[in-house]
């Protein structure tokens, strides 16, 4: 629902709506938790650095913690850009992927 909506507002609003609204989507968390994927990000610190300083995000990376231990991370991209590995490094470090248009 959340995809849905993003595209209805974009759809009213036009190509500007990434100034005022962006959706980040996080693959693998299963449904506001656990799963495969990363599930621990911080998404206040970005929001407000973009209401006080005007710097909307382009990423939020996100980690997968297992027993206290980050044992992957990965960028979390504006909808409907994904993550794609950059061909080269650790798949479990952030540092090797870029948000993409599918």
């Amino acid at each position: 629902m959340s995809v849905s909506y993003y595209e209805k507002v974009a759809e009213r609003m036009g190509p500007t709506t990434s100034n005022f609204f962006r959706l980040f989507m996080v693959p693998g968390m299963f449904h506001c938790g656990g799963g495969v994927g990363v599930s621990s990000f911080d998404a206040v610190t970005p929001l407000i650095t973009w209401v006080e300083k005007g710097v909307a995000p382009d990423q939020i990376i996100g980690a997968r913690v297992v027993d206290g231990k980050t044992v992957r991370t990965r960028p979390l991209c504006p909808y409907p850009q994904t993550a794609k590995y950059k061909g080269m490094g650790s798949i479990d470090d952030a540092r090797n992927f870029v948000c993409r248009q599918p």
